[in-house]
């Protein structure tokens, strides 16, 4: 990243980005990919870093100022740790958020449900209650059909 912003024919001295990508199929897990501008050249450049689950990355905070909000991001919705950034906490979910919301194993339903109790005037955090069961609607594709006739449309094959 230092050579991308500091060389003259390159001169990308804009951070647009930090962003992670989970694949939990991988080896390495996550993509940690950087978005920068050459305002010089006119051109962006995406460059996309390989690490595993629990490897820490080197923090772009010394190269790119703006790196810091991003990084902060990417660790609080991935979990993916930045070695040497100076203030890695959460900056989206709540202070006593558990786990990384944006990764592929995560619940689609969270664990807790945080809500504002308006007689009580404060936040209560409790356990997610689903009302019913989960269940796969398996509707057929209208773009494929059918291999027998429906009820109704006996008349449609005729």
């Amino acid at each position: 990243l230092t050579f991308l912003r500091d060389d003259v024919q390159c001169g990308f001295v804009n951070i647009i980005d930090i962003c992670g990508v989970d694949w939990p199929q991988r080896e390495k897990r996550f993509d940690v990919v950087y978005h920068l501008l050459s305002p010089r050249q006119n051109l962006r450049v995406r460059v996309k870093l390989q690490v595993e689950e629990d490897e820490g990355v080197p923090s772009a905070t010394s190269v790119y100022m703006g790196a810091e909000w991003f990084e902060r991001e990417a660790w609080d919705m991935y979990g993916i740790p930045f070695e040497g950034h100076k203030d890695l906490r959460r900056i989206l979910t709540d202070y006593g958020f558990e786990g990384h919301p944006l990764r592929k194993d995560f619940p689609v339903t969270g664990f807790v449900e945080v809500r504002y109790d308006d007689v009580l005037k404060r936040v209560l955090y409790e356990p997610v209650e689903l009302k019913q069961e989960f269940r796969n609607f398996d509707f057929l594709s209208p773009w494929e059909g059918t291999e027998y006739v429906l009820p109704g449309d006996e008349k449609a094959k005729q």
